[in-house]
């Protein structure tokens, strides 16, 4: 019997998902279930995928290949659930790398959770790697801000995961941010792992959610639009303060904007954000450094943020 399934998007990724499924492969656990969506693809991603189907599918890996016609992560990730025979499911990028015991380690602290978390680093575009956010405490404030249930640095008990919604196939992007928001509304028994074991490729120009914000203005506010009403109707004791986190992700959004030449806009969203934030006395003095500090690419924004707003 499967106990972990391992749910991986493709689109267009016939040149580099095979460095994520060869840290599929070097994985210290057994038996394990890996589930590959092709989500579209105009390439030979669909090849690769059932290539490495037919020279690695064992007794103790099953390797499931399926199809996604509606073009979201969410949905693909959706499809590669429908298919999944664990009871612990892990979400996984095709550019993205697993250490050999990541799924050991996982299995050895999920019983008597629901979820469990993992350290990850990004591997930057230079050769440079920076550890990402990591966090025990205040989790849905580091969720907000942090994103800290990315995709790749969790694994969830998969009852949970449909009793959540699953994911959101109509976002644009932020989909696993929006996600993991929905898992802690759910109170999860939550397990951390404070070893790095995944490394996240920044992604390139195939990647499905894209990589530019202002392409898709108008779509990430509704994400965190959506995600405000989720708090907003939630009996969270620190309800007020998350929404107010989330006008500081406005503004974390508006330096985006103002960074890619689109200052209009910038001020647009900032100004609202700002105006909400100001009724507090440290956030009108805070809310202005923090965003020249992001506009600038400074790092650190996101900690100040989360003590003072």
């Amino acid at each position: 019997m499967v106990e972990l399934s391992i749910v991986i998007p493709v689109y267009n990724r016939a040149q580099v998902v095979q460095r994520t499924l060869a840290s599929v492969l070097a994985q210290t656990y057994r038996p394990l279930q890996v589930v590959l969506v092709d989500n579209c693809s105009t390439d030979n991603t669909l090849q690769v995928l059932n290539d490495f189907r037919a020279r690695h599918a064992a007794s103790d890996l099953e390797v499931v290949v399926v199809q996604e016609e509606h073009h979201t992560a969410g949905a693909a990730r959706n499809r590669g659930f429908a298919e999944a025979t664990g009871r612990w499911v892990m979400f996984f990028d095709s550019d993205d790398e697993m250490a050999p015991t990541l799924a050991e380690q996982y299995m050895a602290r999920c019983p008597g959770h629901d979820i469990v978390a993992v350290k990850a680093r990004l591997h930057k575009a230079d050769g440079s790697y920076r550890s990402l956010a990591f966090a025990t405490r205040d989790l849905m404030a580091n969720q907000i801000i942090h994103s800290i249930l990315a995709t790749q640095r969790y694994c969830v008990r998969s009852e949970l995961a449909a009793e959540a919604g699953l994911w959101d196939e109509n976002l644009p992007g932020w989909n696993d941010w929006e996600m993991g928001v929905r898992l802690l509304l759910k109170r999860p028994r939550m397990a951390f792992i404070d070893h790095t074991l995944v490394t996240i490729n920044e992604s390139g120009e195939q990647s499905i959610t894209g990589t530019s914000f202002g392409s898709k203005r108008g779509q990430w506010e509704q994400v965190i639009d959506q995600v405000e009403q989720e708090i907003a109707k939630s009996d969270l004791r620190q309800r007020e303060r998350y929404l107010r986190l989330l006008d500081y992700k406005r503004v974390v959004l508006a330096a985006h904007y103002s960074r890619e030449g689109h200052d209009d806009w910038a001020q647009e969203l900032y100004q609202a954000a700002y105006k909400r934030m100001s009724r507090r006395w440290l956030a009108r003095i805070a809310t202005p450094l923090l965003y020249r500090r992001i506009k600038s690419g400074k790092r650190g924004a996101g900690q100040i943020a989360r003590i003072v707003i």
